[in-house]
């Protein structure tokens, strides 16, 4: 004997509804028998796949938004110093930064690699622009320089990454060749920068470990039996 889930009062077993507050009365071992209105949808559904294109909307407008309502805060209420131009310069880099990855992704990789460097160049001089004249020595002797060191180390690195059989072991061993180049450039450029006589130390540690790394690297790499044990070890 079953009972109504609405009142629960008694059923009998040939009943299709409740005489008492007429609920449908449903055999759960049997199917349905209003077709299309189950607890269940009968086709499943899907989310549609966000496109670049939509990204790159997405992030023109929270940029150019961004930028647009700096200025005008700004030009309008903090009129001290212009500061919004920080924001903005911050914005431009942003785009440069997304642009071959989400808008225009057949951007040359060392083009925009280019680009980005020059962004961030351009965004340093505007910091200087905007403070004393004074201070326009660390753009040149340090901030540029600087700017210049890391742009062309990635440029070389997505060079060796694209014209050599590229892995974890090569990229590493990529990856601490520069590390130690990186570090003696810029000791050597805040020793000028602090009129100090040419001489590195801290980097000196760097390049010793480097080294020592790099050596262990090409020992792996060119003893086939080691280099597929680390694989097998590491997982990769």
């Amino acid at each position: 004997m079953s009972y109504c889930v609405n009142c629960g009062v008694e059923l009998e077993a040939s009943l299709k509804e409740c005489p008492l507050c007429n609920t449908p009365v449903i055999n759960p071992k049997q199917p349905y028998p209003i077709a299309g209105s189950g607890p269940y949808p009968s086709s499943k559904g899907q989310v549609e796949v966000v496109k670049r294109k939509d990204l790159g909307i997405l992030l023109s407008v929270v940029l150019s938004s961004t930028s647009i309502t700096c200025f005008l805060l700004n030009l309008f209420v903090f009129k001290n110093s212009l500061w919004s131009f920080l924001v903005i310069g911050i914005c431009i880099c942003l785009f440069f930064f997304a642009f071959p990855a989400v808008i225009y992704t057949k951007t040359p990789v060392y083009a925009a690699l280019l680009a980005d460097g020059v962004a961030v160049g351009l965004y340093l001089y505007l910091i200087t622009f905007l403070t004393t004249t004074a201070t326009a020595r660390w753009f040149w002797q340090l901030g540029l320089p600087i700017v210049i060191s890391v742009t062309a180390l990635i440029e070389l690195f997505t060079l060796l990454a694209h014209k050599f059989p590229f892995s974890v072991l090569t990229g590493s061993l990529y990856f601490f060749i520069e590390v130690p180049v990186f570090c003696v450039t810029l000791e050597l450029l805040i020793k000028r920068f602090c009129h100090v006589p040419y001489r590195i130390t801290w980097s000196a540690v760097v390049l010793t470990v480097c080294v020592i790394i790099d050596i262990t690297l090409i020992t792996i790499i060119t003893k086939k039996r080691l280099r597929n044990e680390v694989r097998r070890r590491l997982h990769f």
